[in-house]
């Protein structure tokens, strides 16, 4: 590596692009989902598609996202002005809704006869946007439905050419917005998408006037060895040792049994199988270098075989999954680039909740089962690091859709959100109450930007009194949110921990279970399950009380 003070001045310029960026997309945006909730992310690559730096957004965006860079280089040849568009899960996307962006930045023009075809040129960087859109067709409005195939939930995009030349492909985008609900609001977040990625291209183009091509390579190419070497240096005060644990999702929605999640964590123990994840970033020529022995297995053998219903995760969940959580456990300044995962493995068996193959559905398994592989994994990692890891928090996004007609202008609605939980206390201290939790970083929709943009009405917002788990630290209390609808309209949720609470950990208790209601117009209510699609009618209710987090440690109440 080079001068470290100009790696950390490097460090911060690239990650201040990815905010910028991430800024850009909010500023411009059009739904509340994007603006309001900030359900997006951005990152910076180099020239080989690997992650070297990545704005404070999405965890479950953030470390699948070079997945989805991977596909677009593998799929299309990029020349300066395009802009590859894609979602599908199966080619490094999470689930519909999400819809990603991939640029080629070009600093330099010269011709590198390399992966390209001449009179085509490497690009020197790349830069990636990825928004959950509130509605992208399927049989649901919102597009997050209890679905049994992914053909149900809405429109599917293999890598494809949004921009060509910087000219906006016209057909593409007509194919798009005319398989949506609200096409307006698409068009407008995607480009904003869009935006954010050429604010991103731009500033890489300033820094590189500014260094010079080869000072800013290197820099990218430093950082990914500095972060290897810091993951690699963390893991070395793990004790080694083979550390299992399981969990378990209520239910696929379809079927009323327990879904199980399995890991063992090999720490300081190598293994000869790979993932396809891993084989697909392990083809650049940046990743044949020499590789050092991996420290870490993370093997998911055990876990159940891929559902019926739509909580399959996709192998870059799974990933991106074991990248927050061993990225957690770092000192903050560390960069978060690709080099973070080069000690670890990951083994996620093929046809199974942890990497379903299609045409499974997927919806849930972006937002539900990639928080339970959180709470296996961090399970696991208490038996080894106990004072270093939190309880279990609430466990589940609340993903709530509601759609219909809105009566104020005759056209279709579609509003989306993830409602917070308790955060599982930690060793030293309680859980907060009332916040997104791991893989989410989203914030609430305001209650005046919910009733002036939808026909609803926010009837109660607050905290879930008692719902965190006793503890020598209590976990943080849940939330509970009301909401009652102006006309009729299709309500879905996707939620878990419904069954069981989010578990406690050295003797503290499990968090409160979550629950969910549906309030009749004659003040009558009935529990409905997690994962289900009802039909409310006008001035009928839905209320969503979240799990709270798990306590730690023994009470010292006699």
């Amino acid at each position: 590596m080079g001068d470290p003070v100009e790696l950390e001045v490097f460090k911060n310029l690239y990650h201040s692009i990815a905010e910028e960026m991430g800024a850009a997309l909010h500023r411009t945006s059009f739904s509340p989902n994007i603006k309001e909730r900030r359900d997006y992310s951005c990152a910076v690559f180099d020239s080989e598609g690997q992650v070297i730096a990545m704005g404070d957004h999405m965890p479950v965006h953030l470390g699948s996202m070079p997945m989805s860079v991977a596909a677009a280089i593998d799929q299309c040849e990029l020349e300066p002005g395009d802009v590859v568009m894609l979602n599908d899960p199966f080619r490094g996307g999470t689930h519909l809704p999400d819809i990603t962006m991939v640029m080629p930045v070009y600093v330099t023009s010269a011709k590198s006869g390399g992966r390209g075809h001449p009179p085509y040129t490497t690009p020197d960087f790349y830069v990636a946007s990825r928004a959950h859109h509130a509605d992208v067709g399927g049989t649901y409005p919102g597009s997050m439905g209890p679905c049994r195939e992914i053909y149900q939930e809405g429109f599917r995009i293999p890598p494809v050419k949004i921009m060509r030349g910087g000219k906006l492909v016209a057909d593409v985008l007509a194919l798009l917005l005319h398989n949506v609900r609200t096409p307006e609001e698409r068009e407008g977040d995607l480009g904003a998408q869009i935006a954010a990625c050429q604010t991103g291209a731009q500033r890489l183009r300033e820094i590189c006037d500014s260094y010079g091509i080869a000072r800013a390579r290197q820099a990218a190419a430093d950082l990914l060895v500095y972060s290897e070497e810091m993951m690699r240096a963390f893991l070395r005060t793990i004790p080694p040792g083979h550390y299992q644990a399981e969990d378990f999702l209520d239910d696929d929605g379809v079927e009323d049994l327990p879904v199980r999640i399995e890991v063992t964590i090999h720490i300081g123990a190598s293994s000869k199988k790979k993932s396809s994840v891993e084989t697909r970033l392990a083809a650049s020529p940046a990743s044949r270098r020499k590789k050092q022995s991996d420290q870490v297995t993370i093997d998911f053998t055990g876990s159940d075989p891929q559902v019926q219903g739509a909580i399959n995760a996709v192998e870059a969940i799974t990933y991106s999954a074991c990248f927050y959580v061993f990225r957690c456990l770092l000192r903050e300044d560390v960069p978060a680039t690709s080099g973070l995962m080069r000690p670890i493995r990951v083994i996620a068996p093929s046809g199974t909740v942890v990497n379903a193959n299609p045409p499974a559905a997927v919806a849930g398994g972006n937002v539900e089962t990639s928080q339970r592989i959180v709470d296996v994994l961090l399970k696991a990692l208490a038996q080894a690091i106990p004072n270093r890891i939190p309880a279990a928090a609430s466990g589940t996004m609340n993903n709530l859709t509601i759609g219909g007609i809105d009566p104020r202008s005759g056209e279709p609605f579609a509003y989306y959100e993830t409602i917070a939980g308790g955060m599982g206390a930690r060793p030293t201290k309680d859980g907060v109450s009332g916040v997104h939790t791991h893989m989410t970083n989203s914030l609430n929709t305001p209650a005046e930007v919910l009733e002036y943009a939808y026909p609803i009405r926010l009837r109660q917002y607050s905290l879930r009194s008692k719902s965190g788990g006793a503890g020598l630290h209590s976990g943080g209390d849940g939330i509970v949110r009301e909401i009652e609808v102006l006309t009729d309209a299709q309500v879905t949720l996707l939620a878990d921990r419904r069954s069981r609470g989010p578990y406690g950990l050295a003797g503290g208790a499990d968090g409160a279970p979550g629950r969910t209601l549906i309030v009749r117009r004659d003040g009558s209510a009935e529990e409905i399950p997690g994962k289900l699609s009802v039909r409310l009618r006008s001035g009928e209710r839905v209320r969503i009380e979240s799990p709270g987090g798990g306590g730690w440690g023994k009470s010292n109440a006699i």
